[in-house]
C-alpha cells in the first residue's frame, strides 16, 4: 500500500451522492438558444471575432483570447449569432457580462477537424498552443487556462504528476460518472500530461475511497501505463490542491506559492479528458459533464451538456419543481453560490446544479453570538485562525487580517459548517478580500495621481523661475543701454546670458516650455531678437521636416495612394519655409559680421566653454565616458602629488587632501563602470545635442534605421534579450522591496509574473520563426 498523509481539520458532511450516481451519463441535447459570456476563465476575457448575423458551425472560434491568461470561446453547435450584449451570467453577485448570443439551427453541423494520431512526434510548444486554441482550461476550480500552468519552464524540475479525481464536495457526482464510463479517456489524457509535464518521478491519479467502483474502472484502464491510481479516506476539502498534494506526497506548498514550487503540476480530471479530445480528435471545449440533483428534481443524474445552454434547459430535463425549492445552487453546497435566475448558461467550470428542498438544505438560521468554542480553527484545512480573522473582519482590520494570511483562505467553508453559532465566517473573509484587492489598487492610483501633481507644480515651479529670470535679464538690459553705459551692457549682457543657461538648465520640459512661448507670442508678448543660434536651429528643423515630407510623398506615390496631391501640396509649403528660412540666416550672417575677438574675461571664459562643448558634441557616448575617465585619471595623479606634498611638510590640510584622493578614486571607479555598461551597439548613437526634443528625435531615426537593417530573426532575438534583461532588473528590484519590507512587494511581484509571460511569448516566437524558417 502506498502511504499517504492526512491534513489538519476537514469536516465530514453528509454526502449525497447516491442520488445522483445511479443513472449512466446521457445527452442533455440542443437547446434553441445558446449564451457565451466571454469571461469562463482567469483572467482576460476572450474578445469577440463574429458579427451580429453571421453562420457559425459547431466548434469553431466565435471569441479569441486576448492576452497570455486567456482562453478562446467556441460555438457548441452549429446556428446563427443573434447578439453580442449584456446578459446575466453565473457569479454569486448575479451581474451581467458580455456574452455572445447564437440561434441555434437543429443541424449540429461540425467545422472540419482532426487530432494528432501520435502527439509524441511534435514538440511541447505545439501541443501547448493546441489546448490552448481548444479553450480548455481548470473545470474543477477557477477556472484557471490549462496552458498557462502546463506551460512549465524547461529548468523546473516536475518530479509528480497529480491528476484530481476526488470531487470531495456532496451531492456532486460528475467525476465519478466520468471515471465510472470513460476511463479510457482519462488514462490517455494522462498519457499526454505525463509527456508535456515529464514527470521525474511518478504520476498520479488521486481519488476518494468513496468511489469504489470508479477506482477499479481507473485501475483497469491504467494496466501498463505507468500512471498509479491512488485511493484514501473520504474527508472535506481533500479536494482542494494544496491538500491533495499534501495527502498524496507529505509536501507542502509555501504560503502564496505554487506547486511547481516543490515541484508538483495538478490538473482536475474532467480538464484531462478535454485535453485528450483536443489533442486526438481535435475537438474544442463545448461540452462537459454537470450533475443535475437535489429533492426538488424528478430525476437526478449527470448530462454532457453544451456549454452556453440555458441552466431552465437541464432542469426541465431532470423534471425541476420550483414550489418545492429553498434555492438553486451552482456548484456544491459548501463552496456554491445561489442562482438568482434560470436563464445563466453552463460555463466551463459548471460542474453542478443543486435543486435542493427546504428539508433538504433550509435556509440560514440567524447567526448567533461568538462563543469562542475553536471548532472552526479545528475544522480549517490551511491551519489558520478563523475565529481571530472573524473579529479582524468585523472590525475592518486589513493589516491584521493579511498578518494572519487571509489570502491563504481557500473558502472551502469547513469553519462555517462546523460552526455552532451558524455565523458565516467564509462570507466575512470573502467580502474582506474585496476590500482589500479594493484598497490596494485605490492605494496604488493616489500614489499615481500624487506623483502627477508634484510633478506639475515642480514643473509649473520651473516655468516661473525661468520667465522670472528672463525678465529680470531684459530690465537688467534695459537700464544698461538707457544709460549709455557700453562696460556695462557687456556685463548686463553677459548677466543675462548666465541667467538665461540658468533658466534653461532647470526646463527640464522643453516642449512646455515651447507651449509657454507660443502662447505668450500669440498674446502678443514682445518677441527676442533672432540669433544665429536661433536662424540655424529654425533651418535645421524646416530641413528635416521637408525630408519627411518627400518622404511621405515617395510612399503615397508608389501605393498609389487618393492623398498624393495633398502630401505633394505639403512639400510644395515646406519648401517656401526652407527657402524663406535659408534666406534669413544669409541675411542675418551679411547684416552681423563676426565680432573681433573679445578682451573681456567673462567673455572669454565663456567663449572657451562653448568651445569644449561644441568640442564634445561629436563624440559619441563611449568616447565621452572613455574621456571624463581619463580625466579623474589625470585629476588623481595630481591630488596624489598634493598629498605626498602635504604628508612631507606635514599640513594641516592633510584631511582635505586625503578626502578629496578619496573622492575622486569613488568618482572613478563609478566612471569605469558606466564606461563598461555601454553595449558596443551604443557606441555610435548620436551624442546629446542639448535640445530634448532634438535628441529624440536623433534617438527615434538611429532606433528606427538599426531596426530597419534587422532581419526577423533579429528582431525577435532582440525582443528576448531586452525582455530577459527587464526580467533580471526586476527580480533585483524585488528582492530589494521583499528585504526591506517594502508595500512595492505585490506591484513588483505582479509586473515580474506579466513580463515572464511575455518573455515565454517572446521565446515562443523566435523559436516558431527558427522551426519555419
Amino acid at each position: 500500500m502506498r502511504k499517504v498523509w492526512d491534513i489538519h481539520g476537514g469536516v465530514h458532511p453528509p454526502e449525497n451522492k447516491t442520488q445522483s450516481n445511479q443513472l449512466a451519463i446521457t445527452s442533455a441535447g440542443i437547446p434553441d438558444q445558446l449564451v457565451f459570456p466571454l469571461s469562463q476563465h482567469i483572467g482576460a476575457p476572450a474578445a469577440p471575432i463574429v458579427e451580429i448575423g453571421q453562420k457559425v458551425l459547431k466548434g469553431e472560434m466565435i471569441a479569441e483570447a486576448k492576452g497570455f491568461v486567456s482562453v478562446p470561446v467556441h460555438a457548441s453547435t452549429s446556428g446563427e449569432v443573434i447578439a453580442i450584449e449584456q446578459r446575466n451570467i453565473p457569479h454569486p453577485s448575479g451581474m451581467a457580462a458580455p456574452c455572445i448570443i447564437i440561434q441555434a439551427d437543429g443541424k449540429d453541423e461540425w467545422i472540419d477537424h482532426s487530432g494528432l494520431e501520435d502527439y509524441t512526434a511534435v514538440d511541447k510548444k505545439e501541443l501547448l498552443n493546441r489546448i490552448r486554441e481548444a479553450g480548455i482550461a481548470g473545470m474543477g476550480g477557477a477556472g484557471f487556462p490549462s496552458a498557462v500552468k502546463l506551460g512549465t519552464r524547461d529548468d523546473q524540475v516536475i518530479e509528480t504528476l497529480i491528476i484530481n479525481g476526488t470531487e470531495c464536495e456532496p451531492y456532486i457526482t460528475a467525476d465519478d460518472m466520468l471515471m465510472r464510463e470513460r476511463a479510457e479517456e482519462i488514462i490517455a489524457g494522462a498519457k499526454i500530461l505525463k509527456y508535456l509535464i515529464k514527470p521525474t518521478k511518478e504520476a498520479i491519479i488521486g481519488v476518494e475511497d468513496n468511489k469504489p467502483e470508479g477506482i477499479a474502472a481507473l485501475e483497469k484502464a491504467a494496466e501498463g501505463s505507468g500512471i498509479e491510481v491512488v485511493s484514501f479516506p473520504t474527508k472535506y476539502p481533500s479536494g482542494g490542491e494544496k491538500q491533495l498534494i499534501q495527502i498524496l506526497t507529505g509536501k507542502e506548498v509555501p504560503s502564496g506559492g505554487l506547486p511547481a514550487q516543490v515541484g508538483i503540476v495538478c490538473q482536475n480530471l474532467g480538464t484531462t479528458v478535454a485535453i485528450y479530445r483536443a489533442i486526438q480528435l481535435g475537438e474544442p471545449l463545448i461540452s462537459r459533464i454537470t450533475t443535475v440533483t437535489g429533492e426538488a428534481c424528478e430525476q437526478n443524474r449527470n448530462y454532457e451538456v453544451l456549454l452556453g445552454s440555458p441552466i431552465s434547459h437541464l432542469l426541465e430535463l431532470a423534471g425541476y419543481q420550483q414550489k418545492k425549492a429553498s434555492r438553486l445552487i451552482m456548484g456544491g453546497p459548501m463552496m456554491g453560490f445561489t442562482l438568482n435566475s434560470e436563464t445563466v448558461p453552463v460555463v466551463k467550470t459548471t460542474n453542478c446544479i443543486l435543486a435542493p428542498s427546504k428539508k433538504e438544505i433550509p435556509p440560514p438560521t440567524p447567526a448567533q453570538a461568538c462563543i469562542r468554542c475553536g471548532m472552526c480553527a479545528e475544522a480549517c484545512p490551511v491551519s489558520l485562525l478563523p475565529q481571530q480573522m472573524y473579529w479582524f473582519a468585523r472590525g475592518k482590520e486589513y493589516e491584521k487580517l493579511e498578518a494572519h494570511n487571509l489570502m491563504d483562505c481557500i473558502e472551502c467553508g469547513a469553519c462555517s459548517f462546523a460552526c455552532p453559532s451558524n455565523i458565516p465566517l467564509v462570507q466575512y473573509y470573502r467580502a474582506s478580500k474585496a476590500d482589500i484587492r479594493q484598497q490596494k489598487e485605490d492605494a496604488i492610483k493616489a500614489e499615481q495621481s500624487k506623483a502627477r501633481f508634484e510633478a506639475r507644480q515642480e514643473r509649473i515651479e520651473r516655468q516661473e523661475a525661468e520667465k522670472e529670470a528672463k525678465r529680470k535679464a531684459r530690465k537688467a538690459a534695459a537700464e544698461a543701454r538707457a544709460a549709455g553705459n557700453a562696460d556695462a551692457g557687456k556685463v548686463d549682457a553677459v548677466q543675462a546670458a548666465v541667467e538665461r543657461a540658468k533658466a534653461k538648465k532647470a526646463a527640464v520640459d522643453p516642449a512646455q516650455a515651447a507651449i509657454e512661448k507660443a502662447k505668450a507670442k500669440r498674446a502678443g508678448g514682445a518677441e527676442e531678437a533672432p540669433t544665429k543660434e536661433s536662424l540655424e536651429k529654425a533651418l535645421a528643423s524646416v530641413e528635416k521636416r521637408l525630408a519627411a515630407a518627400k518622404e511621405k510623398l515617395q510612399q503615397a506615390e508608389q501605393e498609389g495612394s487618393d492623398k498624393v496631391d495633398a502630401f505633394r501640396t505639403g512639400v510644395e509649403k515646406t519648401e517656401a519655409k526652407y527657402q524663406a528660412a535659408k534666406t534669413a540666416l544669409d541675411t542675418f550672417i551679411a547684416d552681423n559680421p563676426a565680432p573681433e575677438a573679445s578682451t573681456d574675461p567673462a567673455q572669454l571664459a565663456i567663449q572657451r566653454a562653448q568651445e569644449k562643448r561644441a568640442s564634445k558634441a561629436d563624440l559619441s557616448p563611449r568616447e565621452k565616458a572613455q574621456q571624463a575617465v581619463d580625466s579623474l585619471k589625470t585629476r588623481i595623479e595630481k591630488a596624489q602629488v598634493k598629498l605626498e606634498a602635504a604628508k612631507a611638510e606635514d599640513s594641516d590640510k592633510l584631511d582635505i587632501f586625503e578626502k578629496t584622493l578619496a573622492g575622486l578614486q569613488e568618482k572613478l571607479a563609478k566612471a569605469e563602470q558606466e564606461l563598461a555598461e555601454i553595449p558596443a551597439e551604443k557606441a555610435a548613437e548620436p551624442a546629446p545635442s542639448g535640445d530634448a526634443a532634438q535628441d529624440a528625435i536623433a534617438r527615434a531615426l538611429a532606433k528606427r534605421e538599426a531596426a530597419s537593417s534587422m532581419t526577423d530573426e533579429e528582431r525577435l532575438l532582440n525582443a528576448v534579450e531586452a525582455l530577459g534583461k527587464r526580467l533580471d532588473k526586476t527580480r533585483d528590484k524585488l528582492a530589494t522591496a521583499q528585504a526591506e519590507g517594502s508595500d512595492t512587494v505585490d506591484i513588483l511581484t505582479e509586473t515580474l509574473a506579466k513580463l515572464d509571460l511575455k518573455l515565454v511569448d517572446a521565446k515562443q516566437a523566435y523559436d516558431d520563426y527558427k522551426q519555419n524558417n
